[in-house]
């Protein structure tokens, strides 16, 4: 009985704060089914009529990012007034992106789009608030009309194949993904890297990853469970816009992209890199992603 209470008790400690996170991700979808419900609306999801619901979900996410991660947003100025693609880095989960999205409508009642796994989409229960929200499949189409519509329009190459098999070495995991490069140069509009520090040290995978990586290509569906969730400091930066240049092809673009926003080589001098090596320990470390929550210097 005490070992299986000690196993309870570890299970619990591991997974508590990513289970958290999904059941305010449930709870949020029910609260606007039943102010759709009670205010009859009908509207386009993605319409203005449906800002007070967004400001309430984006300050109670806000809320969360403050407490929980002390959450810090630098360089908004650096995103274009009009459409773009804003290109980041993809952790254990993307809290630090939910986190994003809250703060910045809240900054400048600005929505941005946000690219996401098809698996995303077979999720029971979310349909509403994928919609509300502006989560759209990674379409060619999709993204292009997005864009001609000036919305801002978020994608992270790695994707599901990042958040799991990357780690606290923050490696991308992007292949041979240049399909976002492609969208950016036939829509004209510029690329705005983006990475939040010490993403893996709050959130992590496992280290066997051999099965998991042979069931996620098979089914590409994630079967390996995130855990953590300590409450250590993020900071998301936005880099500087990479313009829309009509000379350059999608692999050189890729290219750029990597080097302004986050390979982590010490080599690069962009602005962007010089931020993450002055900000980001490789390999991470908990305890001073912990510590940096006591930093009233770096904030």
């Amino acid at each position: 009985l005490i070992i299986a209470s000690l196993t309870i008790s570890a299970i619990l400690v591991f997974f508590i704060v990513p289970l958290t996170i999904v059941f305010f991700i449930y709870l949020t979808n029910i609260l606007l089914l039943i102010y759709q419900r009670n205010n009859e609306l009908k509207a386009d999801p993605l319409s203005d009529v449906w800002n007070s619901v967004r400001k309430t979900i984006a300050s109670f996410w806000d809320i969360y990012a403050r407490v929980w991660h002390g959450y810090e947003l630098h360089g908004v100025k650096n995103l274009p007034e009009g459409p773009g693609i804003l290109v980041y880095y993809h952790g254990a989960i993307p809290i630090d992106y939910l986190y994003f999205l809250s703060r910045l409508f809240l900054w400048k009642r600005r929505l941005c789009l946000s690219v996401a796994d098809h698996f995303v989409f077979r999720l029971p229960g979310l349909r509403l608030l994928l919609a509300v929200t502006g989560v759209i499949p990674g379409t060619r189409e999709e993204c292009l009309g997005a864009l001609k519509n000036g919305h801002l329009v978020s994608i992270s190459p790695g994707g599901v194949r990042e958040a799991l098999f990357s780690d606290e070495s923050y490696q991308l995991v992007w292949g041979n993904r240049k399909g976002f490069a492609q969208v950016a140069l036939e829509a004209k509009v510029p690329i705005i890297p983006m990475y939040t520090q010490n993403v893996r040290e709050g959130y992590r995978m496992f280290k066997e990853r051999r099965l998991f990586r042979q069931l996620y290509e098979s089914t590409r569906l994630p079967f390996t469970p995130p855990y953590g969730g300590l409450p250590v400091k993020f900071r998301t930066y936005i880099g500087k816009p990479i313009p829309y240049d009509p000379n350059i092809t999608a692999e050189e673009l890729v290219e750029k992209v990597c080097e302004g926003k986050f390979l982590f080589s010490f080599q690069t001098k962009t602005a962007v890199q010089d931020l993450i090596s002055k900000h980001q320990t490789i390999p991470g470390n908990i305890w001073k992603a912990l510590l940096e929550r006591f930093d009233k210097r770096r904030k």
